[in-house]
């Protein structure tokens, strides 16, 4: 494998465009893609079939890869609620939220969610060694109500009360309830407190 490509090859993923910026042409990815030396994952994105991660959270890189190679992608929903271990469901797609008019978005086996307010609430955690963005506990269970299952959000809910991702941040919670304008949720923590 030519030398330039083997620094990227240690990567989790690498892109076209880290691939061209060091002199390897579009033409010599697909030539190794071809001879089984690289997987293309999806349009412009690859890895080493070699690549073995050396992270103890090796289980949230496929997450990360998704995450970081969607142009301003967040991860969020069913994701971001696995993430905190506020659900039991399994992750059989990803969920990345955009912004609403990014209409490019699009990655293998992954949910966009198109949103208009996509600051509230950004956080930047490592996954697997991958630097991504993902809302925070609180504006993901505020999300749940107005986007996922009655049951599914109700459940994260009783698990953050109950203090599974640390001490409830009320004041945070009223805020991204006022801003996102999911007042009933309001009903649900007063009903779940009382």
């Amino acid at each position: 494998m030519n030398k330039k490509l083997e620094n990227l090859a240690k990567l989790p993923s690498f892109t076209t465009t880290q691939a061209v910026r060091l002199g390897i042409s579009k033409r010599m990815l697909s030539y190794y893609v071809q001879k089984g030396e690289l997987n293309r994952i999806a349009r412009g994105v690859y890895c080493s079939t070699d690549y073995q991660s050396t992270q103890s959270d090796y289980h949230w890189e496929d997450l990360a890869i998704a995450a970081s190679n969607i142009n301003g992608g967040i991860i969020c929903l069913t994701s971001a609620l696995v993430y905190y271990g506020l659900t039991d469901e399994v992750m059989r797609n990803f969920w990345i939220a955009v912004h609403y008019n990014n209409s490019k978005a699009k990655f293998p086996m992954t949910n966009i969610v198109r949103m208009r307010n996509i600051k509230l609430g950004v956080q930047e955690v490592e996954m697997s060694g991958i630097k991504v963005k993902i809302f925070d506990v609180e504006r993901t269970i505020v999300d749940s109500f107005r986007l996922l299952s009655f049951e599914t959000a109700m459940k994260a809910l009783k698990l953050y009360l109950q203090g599974a991702t640390g001490k409830p941040d009320f004041n945070k919670m009223s805020q991204y309830i006022r801003e996102l304008r999911a007042s009933k949720v309001s009903g649900y923590i007063r009903a779940l407190t009382v």
